[in-house]
């Protein structure tokens, strides 16, 4: 069964990369450290031991213990069946529809634990039920349980296929995945071409772990992505827009659009913003807003997903506004008709739930009421539940070259005056619109002679 799986991860009559060999690490030669295990996934890799069934501290954590890392996530493979992992952990819950898994839960901590699995692409006719694939080579379904060895090859890199043992405290590496981790090279598992036709969205996590690992991409990876990057328009667009969300709230958010742009993965996730950036429409503010946020997620702080996405649409927005205001719709009517238009073609590539496509509308739209401040209006602006959103939107692109006529440093000055030196600044700007012409006083009537 094993000579089955490799021959259709690495396809037929192509060039492969040399055949896969287990190799243990003894703990005198790798860095991994029980200290940089949390206590919870120690427990859980433990007690199955302890039970009699084989269990493993795989991908991520491996990974990134070996990197010198700190880990966020433990997930853990096992040969027991999720059945069975539930019966040994009364603090667990199974989740999943195509795969079953188990998520052990310590307070906030969640340990993933996973069956070993095999490939699906190696299965018999009497087996279609349970694993198929479409004309386009995408997996529809994958449930199927497997050794190993097994579940190594059907991981997506071989930085991500690495197994730690408590047991002995080993390193087991299937695919080479410890010589890519030394040499800082993502390489994907198998015949590239079939493994992104299996799941379009391999394409996308090599982007994602290419920018957070700061690696580069195996010749044999990246050659099949320029291709195959359409394929990923077969892919449900709810996926899509969580796909999108990994990719920019890592804190890479920038390298990572470079990269999605250099590989021609960009445009099949944002194809008006894509259309109007090659048609001359700048895209600072996406970078600039990409940056800022990077730089939240550093320094610890919470990022919204409809501002990250305002920024992404902003250049079709803009593209589809001045063009039906080149036509002769007034500025306003235009403004809301453009952004009707912009989110509905990009639903049809990554679905925005309602309550982000809400407050996306509400921060471009405030863009137009920030310039008028005259009367009341700044206090109705000030007052507005999505005001801050959209005065940081506003820095976001005077930071990326728009010229407001230094609106942003007007609204920063208003925020942090008393309300006399509020009344001052709107005195300032004079009326709103052109001054009332004098009222001629009548003549009185001359008496009669």
């Amino acid at each position: 069964m094993l000579d089955k799986i490799k021959s259709k991860i690495f396809g037929k009559g192509k060039k492969q990369k040399p055949a896969y060999q287990r190799q243990v690490i003894p703990r005198d030669q790798h860095s991994v450290s029980r200290s940089l295990i949390s206590e919870p996934a120690k427990k859980v890799l433990n007690r199955l031991n302890k039970a009699g069934f084989e269990a493993y501290l795989v991908g991520g954590g491996v990974r990134d213990i070996l990197l010198d890392g700190h880990p966020k996530d433990f997930d853990v493979a096992t040969n027991a069946t999720p059945e069975e992992v539930r019966d040994l952990f009364r603090n667990s819950r199974m989740i999943g529809r195509r795969f079953r898994i188990v998520h052990v839960l310590f307070g906030r901590e969640v340990i993933e634990v996973t069956t070993f699995r095999g490939n699906a692409m190696e299965a018999d006719s009497d087996d279609d039920d349970e694993r198929r694939s479409n004309e386009h080579g995408l997996l529809l379904r994958d449930n199927v349980y497997g050794s190993m060895e097994e579940d190594a090859l059907r991981r997506d890199f071989t930085v991500n296929a690495l197994y730690y043992s408590m047991e002995d405290f080993s390193v087991i590496d299937f695919t080479g995945g410890v010589e890519d981790l030394n040499a800082r090279r993502l390489s994907l598992i198998g015949d590239p071409e079939t493994r992104y036709r299996e799941d379009p969205v391999r394409m996308l996590r090599a982007i994602r772990f290419a920018a957070k690992l700061d690696f580069t991409l195996a010749p044999q990876t990246e050659e099949p992505i320029h291709e195959l990057a359409p394929l990923l328009t077969h892919i449900p667009p709810a996926r899509l827009f969580d796909e999108v969300l990994k990719l920019f709230s890592a804190g890479y958010g920038a390298t990572t659009y470079d990269l999605l742009q250099h590989y021609g993965l960009f445009a099949p996730l944002f194809p008006a913003t894509a259309v109007a950036i090659e048609h001359g429409e700048p895209d600072g503010v996406i970078r600039q807003a990409l940056e800022n946020t990077d730089r939240r997620i550093h320094q610890g702080k919470s990022v919204t997903p409809y501002f990250m996405y305002a920024a992404l649409v902003w250049p079709a927005l803009q593209a589809e506004w001045k063009r039906r205001q080149d036509q002769g719709e007034p500025a306003q009517p235009a403004l809301h008709a453009a952004i009707a238009r912009v989110i509905g073609q990009q639903v049809q590539a990554t679905a925005i739930p309602r309550r982000f496509s809400g407050p996306m509308k509400e921060i471009w739209e405030l863009q137009m009421r920030l310039p008028r401040r005259n009367g009341k209006r700044a206090y109705a602006t000030l007052e507005h539940p999505r005001f801050r959103a959209a005065y940081d939107f506003l820095l976001v692109r005077e930071a990326a070259g728009e010229d407001t006529d230094g609106l942003g440093q007007w609204w920063t000055d208003f925020q942090n005056a008393d309300e006399r030196g509020r009344e001052k600044m709107l005195s300032e700007l004079g009326p709103s619109g052109p001054r009332n012409r004098r009222r001629k006083r009548r003549k009185k009537p001359q008496p009669k002679a």
